[in-house]
This record gives structure tokens, C-alpha cells and sequence, in this order.
């Protein structure tokens, strides 16, 4: 089952127009048509995915309980005035059961992308830099590195619709990327009534295992993920099967989000995906690469694109980001910008 998630040497991506590019763009298409799920590798030796780069983040999760507190959602502590950047603690008792933070492309470039009157623009709450020395400068640094893995990925879809290679660059020019870091740890929540909760349990290889993370698609473009080599992902392929997706180290896992699906007319397809219980700890990193607030969705310029009526990207993040646990409760915290 593993073979049925491809793995893509991206390394053409990053160079001039090529035959090797254009097999490459090629590869990105055609599994956007299949499993909709993939695994990159080669990358630029600038842009950081292994193990080292992850534990340099991941050293935010070893930070004692009062550290944290500080960067609570206003959702989970009404005292703070982040609402929509920041630290979202466990939950119990959902399908989804995981505790993190997002990041905002802030992290990068500072105070131009911030606008303290949309929350979707507002600061991100950071660690004391004395508790994690060199954190900010590693996030930073792996932001830009998803930036630029990103941009190549977009690139090549440009291309394989038939678009000018840059066409969708304005609309995500210092956008509004989040940059993630998960925590699954093993439920502890599953004994007595969950036990028996049918929303709590899938069927693996005949066995029965906990969810962590509930079935969903992603809202934005498309997403990158690297794990930490603990298993659970899985994809539902087209034919309904669920597809483990590999942990590989030195590669990012990504899928495309329902705008770009929306947007290419079906030809890039937003896969369901999920992440079920191993015993074990599980740490994440996604980046979801995302359009401006103010960037305008419309058909593409192209013969026999998808006819859709138009709206603003910062609308429909909100909108479709509200619906998941960890916003759930916030749909009146942003007026739409029409």
C-alpha cells in the first residue's frame, strides 16, 4: 500500500525550463489527478526538512505549562487578544485530539504583513526569546524555506493549467501561511464512555486504533507536512481505501486544498485525509500555503476553466477555518471584507 503514495523528485522545480521540469510538472499533475497525496524530496540545500530543523521547533512542546500559557487563543483564555494566531490546547473528548500553535507569515517578514484590524492579519504570539534561544531565527528560516517549496509547487501547477508560470505569485505575495506545530500525544481520554464512542475509533489492517486527527479535507491551496517518522496519516485514495502515508525522513508530504481545487476545475483535487493512534507520541509540522485576505478568487483566464462566482480569500479562510474544533465558536470575530 505504501507504493501507492507517490515520491517525487521535486529537485527540477527549482531550476530553469527544462525536459527533466517538465517530467517534473508532469509527475505533480498526474498524482494531483490520482492519489492527490504525494511525498517531495530534493530541495534546495537552504531549505531545512530533516531531523534537526524539526527538533529546533519542536523544542516549543519541552516548554513548562506557564511558558505557554501566555500564547493561549483568546478562545481559551478571553484575557488575551489573539484570536486567531497563537496556542489552541488539548480538547478531549473529540475526534481530533491535539494541542499546538500557528504561526503567521509575521514570523518572516515582520510588521508589514500585520493589521491589527483583521484577525487574520494580527500578530503571532511568540515564546520569551530567553526561554528557547535561537527559536525565532529557526522558524523564520524554516518559513521561508516553505515559502520557497511552496512557490516552485505553484509554479509548476501554473504551468500544467495552461497559465503564465508566476500567474498566481500576486495573490500570495506575503499572504497568509501558517506555519503549524502539533502535538498528538497518546489520548488519555478513550477509557470508560469513550471506550465505546464510535466517532473516537477507525479500523486499521483488522485492528481496532483511536483517532487523533478527524477526517478533513484543507480549505487553502496546498499543504506541506513534515513528520517526525511516527506513523498514523493516512489518505483516502478515490477508490475509498484509506492509504498510510509514509513518515520518510528528508521529505515533505503534501496535498492539495479545495481552493486550488475549485480553482483548476477538479484537476487538482483536495484529498480527505486524517491521523489515527499509534501508541506512541506523534509531532507534525505543516505549512498551509495560503492567498492574501484581500486577493480575489475568480475563473481562470483559460478555455473551459471552472465558472464560479468570484469572492476574497480572507472571507473564505474564515469561513471554512471556523468549522474546525480548534476555531469552532470564533465565526463572529471577523466581518467579511466584500
Amino acid at each position: 500500500m505504501e507504493g501507492l503514495i507517490p515520491c517525487i523528485d521535486v529537485g527540477a522545480l527549482f531550476g530553469a525550463d527544462s525536459a527533466s521540469r517538465a517530467a517534473t510538472d508532469e509527475a505533480v499533475r498526474d498524482t494531483a489527478a490520482g492519489s492527490g497525496f504525494l511525498l517531495i524530496h530534493n530541495f534546495p540545500a537552504k531549505v531545512l526538512v530533516g531531523a534537526a530543523a524539526r527538533a529546533q521547533l519542536l523544542r516549543l512542546f519541552d516548554l513548562p505549562a506557564e511558558k505557554i500559557r501566555p500564547l493561549w487563543r483568546q478562545k481559551f483564555d478571553p484575557a488575551h487578544r489573539n484570536v486567531y494566531r497563537g496556542w489552541f490546547p488539548l480538547q478531549s473528548g473529540h475526534p481530533t485530539a491535539k494541542e499546538g500553535i500557528d504561526m503567521g507569515p509575521d514570523v518572516l517578514h515582520g510588521a508589514s504583513v500585520i493589521d491589527a484590524s483583521d484577525p487574520l492579519r494580527e500578530a503571532t504570539p511568540m515564546p520569551d526569546a530567553s526561554a528557547l534561544p535561537g527559536w525565532r531565527d529557526a522558524v523564520a528560516g524554516y518559513y521561508r524555506g516553505m515559502e520557497q517549496v511552496s512557490q516552485a509547487l505553484m509554479r509548476s501547477i501554473a504551468r500544467t493549467l495552461g497559465l503564465q508560470e508566476r500567474y498566481f505569485d500576486a495573490a500570495f505575495y506575503q499572504g497568509l501561511s501558517t506555519l503549524r506545530l502539533i502535538r498528538y500525544p497518546v489520548r488519555a481520554d478513550i477509557d470508560g464512555a469513550g471506550a465505546s464512542d464510535p466517532a473516537l475509533w477507525v479500523t486499521h489492517a483488522g485492528a481496532p486504533r483511536y483517532l487523533t486527527g478527524a477526517a478533513h479535507v484543507d480549505s487553502g491551496f496546498l499543504t506541506l507536512l513534515a513528520q517526525d517518522g511516527v506513523e498514523g496519516l493516512q489518505a483516502r485514495h478515490r477508490s475509498g481505501v484509506w492509504l498510510d502515508v509514509p513518515a520518510r525522513e528528508r521529505t515533505l508530504a503534501v496535498n492539495f486544498g479545495k481552493v486550488l481545487e475549485l480553482w483548476s476545475g477538479g484537476r487538482f483535487r483536495a484529498t480527505e485525509h486524517r491521523v489515527i493512534g499509534s501508541g506512541r507520541e506523534r509531532r507534525s509540522i505543516p505549512y498551509f500555503h495560503e492567498a492574501r485576505a484581500d486577493a480575489r478568487i475568480a475563473p481562470l483566464p483559460t478555455p473551459g476553466a471552472a465558472s464560479f462566482e468570484p469572492f476574497l480569500y480572507g472571507d473564505y479562510l474564515w469561513a471554512t477555518t471556523t468549522k474546525f474544533v480548534e476555531f469552532r465558536g470564533m465565526e463572529g470575530l471577523r466581518k467579511p471584507h466584500r
